[in-house]
């Protein structure tokens, strides 16, 4: 594709962290802030930008055993709400080729392991995040194509420690004054804090590599 047909394409995000990378190749990147309004909000404001396709971009957690932290996945299709609904095929193919993966789009937060072992089972799905199923659902309403572009973080059998569930802002950051509170009212908690850090570090780097390899500018 041209670098025309880049500039026309909308990019939802999570985290500020995730836009950073995603601006290295898009030039339309909204942050949703980590929830389903939010997502569905920036995809809308994309569109009313001249977004003539989505992508939704950033972290996933794992729900397949099988995948480890850095993964990248181009899924082909997320399962959103008892929707299968298709990715783009030209789409995916500008995102690197698709990957033999399904997405579910979450209504909230995967945190516990036996949660995500139950949605493995029930949807066989192998990953989950909460902006794509609003991407997927906003542009099939407008007529759109779109793709998904996330690497896994936390993976399984890993549990969100309780910190993670209150870090983030409707913003996209993370609030560090939440996340010490949370710590210094549970301190046994930081192992698993450690670990998803280091999960979320990993996930970085594979999506900073994944975007570079596609970089249009080089």
């Amino acid at each position: 594709m041209s670098a025309l047909d880049f500039d026309r394409i909308g990019v939802v995000v999570g985290l500020t962290a995730e836009a950073r990378i995603a601006r290295r190749l898009f030039t339309r990147v909204e942050v949703g802030g980590g929830t389903v309004a939010g997502a569905e909000a920036a995809a809308q404001r994309l569109i009313g930008q001249g977004a003539r396709a989505l992508v939704s971009f950033g972290l996933a957690g794992g729900l397949d055993p099988m995948l480890r932290p850095g993964t990248v996945i181009v899924p082909e299709a997320v399962v959103t709400h008892g929707r299968h609904l298709a990715t783009d095929p030209d789409l995916n193919g500008l995102l690197g080729g698709v990957t033999a993966h399904t997405l579910l789009g979450a209504d909230g937060v995967a945190a516990m392991a036996v949660a995500k072992r139950h949605l493995f089972v029930a949807t066989d799905c192998a990953a989950v995040d909460v902006e794509s199923g609003a991407v997927a659902e906003t542009a099939d309403a407008a007529g759109l194509p779109f793709a998904v572009l996330r690497a896994i973080c936390d993976p399984a059998e890993r549990d969100l420690p309780p910190a993670a569930l209150c870090a983030l802002s409707d913003g996209g950051a993370i609030g560090l004054l939440r996340v010490m509170g949370s710590v210094i009212a549970q301190p046994g908690q930081i192992p698993a804090l450690i670990a998803l850090g280091q999960d979320a570090a990993a996930a970085r780097r594979a999506l900073l590599s994944w975007v570079r390899t596609l970089d249009r500018y080089g």
